[in-house]
Parts: C-alpha cells; sequence; structure tokens
C-alpha cells in the first residue's frame, strides 16, 4: 500500500479523523475518548502513517462528512475509497451500503438477499463490523431484524449507531429492553 497520510477534524458526534493512500481514502476514524486515542488506533493499523494537511479532494470529504454529521444532505458516494485491503464480499456488502440514502435504513437480510440469500446475513454483519470507513460506508444505516439497531464497533456503540441516525432523520424506533 502507498504511504497512509491522515488528518484529524471536527464533526457534531467528536472529532474524526480520516486516513489515505494514493487511490483513496483507507479509513475514517470515528471519535475515541480523547484525540490523542483517536491517533493511536490510526497507528495500530497503519505504523507508517503521517499526520497532515489534506489536499483539495480529501478537504472536500471531509467537508461532505462535517455536512451530514450536522443533519444537512451530503451525498458522499462519489468519495474515491482504496478498499484493496478488504476481501472481496466486504467489498461487495460497501458497496451495497453506500447506495443507501441518509436518512433511510436497510436490514443486514436486506443487504444478504442482495448477495444471494438471507442466510449471508451474518456475514453481513461481520463484514460491516469490519467497516474502515464508516460514515462513507454508511454502516450506521444498517440495522438488525425487528428494526434493532444490532451492533456497532464504534467508541460507543449502539448510542454513537443511533445518535448518527437521528442526526440524518431516520425513523428508528427503537427502546432498549433489559434482554438486548
Amino acid at each position: 500500500m502507498d504511504r497512509v497520510k491522515f488528518t484529524l477534524f471536527d464533526t457534531a458526534i467528536g472529532r474524526c479523523a480520516l486516513a489515505w493512500a494514493a487511490r483513496g481514502i483507507v479509513a475514517v476514524q470515528l471519535p475515541q475518548p480523547n484525540e490523542a486515542q483517536t491517533r493511536v488506533r490510526l497507528k495500530q493499523r497503519y505504523t507508517e502513517i503521517v499526520e497532515t494537511a489534506p489536499p483539495v479532494e480529501i478537504q472536500r470529504a471531509i467537508e461532505g462528512i462535517v455536512t451530514l454529521l450536522n443533519g444537512e444532505r451530503a451525498d458522499l458516494s462519489a468519495i474515491d475509497l482504496d478498499l484493496a485491503d478488504c476481501p472481496e464480499f466486504n467489498r461487495s456488502v460497501y458497496a451495497i451500503a453506500r447506495r443507501i440514502p441518509p436518512g433511510s435504513t436497510v436490514t443486514y437480510g436486506d443487504i444478504a438477499k442482495q448477495l444471494g440469500g438471507v442466510e449471508l446475513s451474518r456475514q453481513v454483519g461481520t463484514a460491516l463490523g469490519q467497516n474502515p470507513c464508516p460514515i462513507v460506508v454508511p454502516c450506521h444505516r444498517v440495522l438488525a431484524a425487528g428494526g434493532k439497531p444490532g451492533g456497532f464497533s464504534a467508541n460507543g456503540g449502539v448510542v454513537t449507531k443511533l445518535k448518527m441516525l437521528a442526526i440524518e432523520g431516520a425513523a428508528v424506533n427503537y427502546t432498549p429492553s433489559l434482554f438486548d
């Protein structure tokens, strides 16, 4: 992989980071409890990563993410991603997820059916849990059966997922029970 660079930026959900290489964005890091931990998470993935000012195309991607997380419409589908290090199945899941518009949700089963059958739902969930580019690949818009939020691997877990959906105006009628 080409040399990976990154920058930090502020959003409505906290300080995020975006990492890129020559062919596109390789990672979006959602906020950690503090800025130092956000940097550490990226450096765990990319040991040779360098912090730098973003070039114009990366700055546009950042502006789109910030706009979306401010509750305004933003189309992130044209942002170039470099997902070459991801398994082919995961890339197929991410391509489908990128077509989910802001304010909308689908289920793991909906994506699984597009890939061959509802029995792939668990694998879809696993792929989304490994998503290196949350927000740009909007894994937060994918719910479990019955409108339950399912998992979310970012700091804050399901609470962060529900907050992101609320910002986008998605109708999620879910109240956690003692058995979730």
